[in-house]
């Protein structure tokens, strides 16, 4: 039996390389090929017949409507697609707005109508408030518009004739929009802790600064800085402050020497301590820019039409001469 099947084993070995070796010589043979019924591809292609022209029909409404819908939402979401009218915070810094340009919109933009919770609100701002939602008082937006254009006409005003306006903004993020507000008006700022006793002992505080007489076009005259030595430190015609509420010390001392102040009044503030309240949030810094602005922008105007009026020789205030301040012809 095991012969039997070792001679089986050989003899399907044998078939299967016989078998190798047909295929082999099938495809290392180097005789003619056999023609097929399959065509080969040098073979060029029957030409077929044309079709008639046959014009489409025209879309539905329906499939007008979602096509022009599909390439608005292909043009809305392609890259490089201008959006206009956005918000820049830099924009009020840089330009601020105008009085003339103050609107309701603006104010509600600027979130200048939301106040304090009502716990915490001084029954004095109740005129100002508009209403209550959700727990906060709604600052009325045509009473802050109104009011704003008053603060903004005082500042124009002290400018016109010369006055000096001081900012004070001591809160944090108030640095830049202080510093831009007194450089519109050609006033001063502050915008770190005020020194308590600057106005009512300002000899003593400020009697080291220095000081200098100009003429109706802001042009020094050195020659009357000898007489400067003897005179008290100067005082500011008006102070705005954008947070009355960490700046008591300073709205008591403006009271003391009836210095003018203008503040930012917020419904938990007291609108007693200033001379002319704005009603508005004072803790949104976008409000507190923009209401520094057009103040900036008010007191730009004033300083304009002043010196336009200087340079045609009208003057604000009376001229003063050598003669009157004692100074001899050799001092000339």
């Amino acid at each position: 039996m095991i012969l039997r099947h070792l001679g089986v084993r050989q003899s399907r070995q044998f078939l299967a390389f016989s078998r190798q070796t047909r295929i082999l010589s099938r495809f290392n043979s180097t005789g003619t090929p056999v023609d097929t019924a399959v065509p080969t591809p040098s073979e060029a292609p029957a030409v077929q017949a044309e079709k008639p022209f046959v014009p489409r029909k025209p879309l539905s409404e329906e499939k007008l409507a979602w096509r022009n819908k599909e390439q608005q939402k292909h043009s809305f979401h392609a890259l490089g697609s201008d959006v206009a009218d956005a918000y820049e915070p830099e924009d009020l810094i840089r330009n601020p707005p105008k009085p003339s340009d103050i609107s309701l919109e603006l104010l509600l933009a600027s979130q200048t109508h939301l106040g304090h919770s009502t716990s915490r609100w001084n029954p004095q701002n109740s005129r100002y408030i508009f209403g209550i939602r959700d727990g906060i008082h709604i600052i009325s937006l045509d009473i802050t518009a109104a009011y704003l254009r008053r603060a903004a006409k005082v500042v124009e005003e002290v400018s016109a004739r010369g006055g000096l306006v001081l900012f004070v903004g001591t809160r944090k993020g108030h640095k830049r929009t202080v510093v831009r507000a007194a450089e519109l008006a050609r006033g001063y700022h502050i915008f770190e802790r005020w020194i308590p006793g600057s106005l009512t002992n300002g000899q003593q505080i400020l009697g080291h600064c220095d000081l200098k007489f100009v003429n109706g076009l802001d042009e020094e005259i050195p020659k009357f800085k000898p007489l400067l030595a003897e005179r008290p430190a100067a005082k500011p015609d008006l102070v705005v402050c954008l947070n009355p509420v960490e700046n008591v010390v300073m709205l008591h001392e403006c009271g003391l020497n009836n210095v003018p102040t203008i503040g930012i009044i917020d419904t938990d503030a007291d609108p007693t301590r200033v001379t002319y309240p704005i009603p508005s949030n004072d803790d949104s810094l976008r409000a507190v820019t923009v209401i520094a602005g057009i103040l900036g922008r008010a007191g730009e105007a004033g300083q304009e039409r002043r010196l336009k009026k200087a340079a045609e020789g009208k003057l604000t205030y009376e001229r003063i001469t050598p003669d009157d301040l004692g100074i001899t012809s050799d001092d000339k």
